[in-house]
């Protein structure tokens, strides 16, 4: 299954709508629908991730032994409710495929596990909750997806992966940010309703750790009330070691020939309409030859939607990969996607 197998009807080839119904209720509580109907075995796992503790949830099918593990990374100010994990969930489940879903610091409900807040350049925690994740099922191929920001933690994590002694048998991207700095633009002066989204749920977020924590973050209203290119300066400033918010933005980058010296396969799927990465990013990536990009004429920013019922080929996508990797034949996909 490639992205040229997409081929979504013509009410969907617009990146607006793809990215609205991604995340929109409905697409949610039908991933919920379908998770619950499958009746997972659910686990609560905290997860030792050197001086962090993360969250994880590991779902697996007690009718059945797993052929493998693959941990899902969700994007900024997602969680392991987001739709896409979700339904990504449910489609590896149904394929033999045990998941973990991991929160990132300050994700989901998590604000009181660590005092000090999530930033994009914490990949070592990441990294360790992987490893702390994996030494619970030892004798199971591993894989790792991510979307939008998880999706450039998954590749970060892949090419940490053989220096820190995690396996991993294959990595996949959805829609993954390229580079902080063209991804803060594209929300600055792209579609307002983007930009709004994501700074109330950041802002919300970053009140709940001032609840726990209110004797290290004094920050107040008027540093809420900043845009989001000043609040990410303010933070920063404030809680990191980056001398500059460009050095910061640099700092999860994934640009150019960073993901290069990748030991591990990886497939990346991207939308040319994607109104949040800027699909220029992608053209410039230097890739060794186990790793393979997919560039889609539609699909919007982590869409990617099939029809009228909201069922999404992404999740068919990474469960086609995986499948792959494992030796097993993946799985027929419903639609096609005019792609390169």
């Amino acid at each position: 299954m490639t992205a040229s197998d997409y081929r979504p009807p013509a009410w969907l080839r617009n990146g607006h709508v793809q990215s609205l119904l991604s995340a929109a209720p409905p697409r949610r509580l039908a991933g919920e629908r379908l998770l619950r109907a499958l009746a997972p075995r659910i686990e609560e796992w905290l997860l030792p991730a050197g001086d962090a503790t993360l969250q994880a949830f590991h779902l697996t099918l007690p009718s059945r032994p797993p052929q493998g593990v693959a941990l899902l990374l969700h994007g900024w100010e997602g969680s392991h409710r987001s739709s896409y994990v979700r339904h990504t969930a449910n489609a590896l489940l149904k394929a033999g495929i045990d998941v973990v879903q991991l929160n990132f610091r300050d994700h989901g409900e998590t604000h009181h596990l660590n005092p000090e807040p999530f930033h994009s350049c914490r990949l070592d925690e990441v990294v360790q909750a992987a490893k702390s994740a994996q030494a619970r099922l030892p004798a199971l191929p591993w894989f790792v997806a991510g979307f939008s920001l998880g999706g450039n933690f998954a590749l970060r994590v892949a090419r940490a992966a053989p220096a820190a002694g995690l396996r991993l048998a294959h990595a996949a991207a959805v829609c993954p940010v390229v580079h902080g700095e063209s991804g803060l633009r594209a929300l600055e002066t792209g579609f307002p309703l983007y930009h709004w989204y994501f700074m109330k749920k950041w802002r919300r977020s970053l009140e709940a750790k001032r609840r726990h924590f209110p004797d290290r973050h004094r920050f107040v209203t008027a540093d809420l009330d900043r845009d989001m290119r000043g609040l990410t300066r303010f933070l920063v400033e404030q809680y990191t070691e980056f001398p500059s918010l460009e050095a910061y933005l640099d700092g999860y980058a994934i640009a150019g020939d960073r993901l290069a010296g990748l030991q591990v396969p990886a497939s990346i799927l991207t939308a040319a309409d994607d109104p949040v990465i800027p699909v220029a990013d992608f053209h410039d990536l230097q890739l060794p030859p186990m790793a393979r990009l997919e560039i889609a004429q539609h699909g919007g920013h982590c869409g990617f939607i099939l029809n009228a019922r909201l069922e999404g080929f992404a999740e068919r996508w990474i469960r086609s990969r995986f499948r792959a990797a494992l030796g097993s034949a993946a799985p027929a996909g419903a639609g096609t996607l005019a792609g390169h």
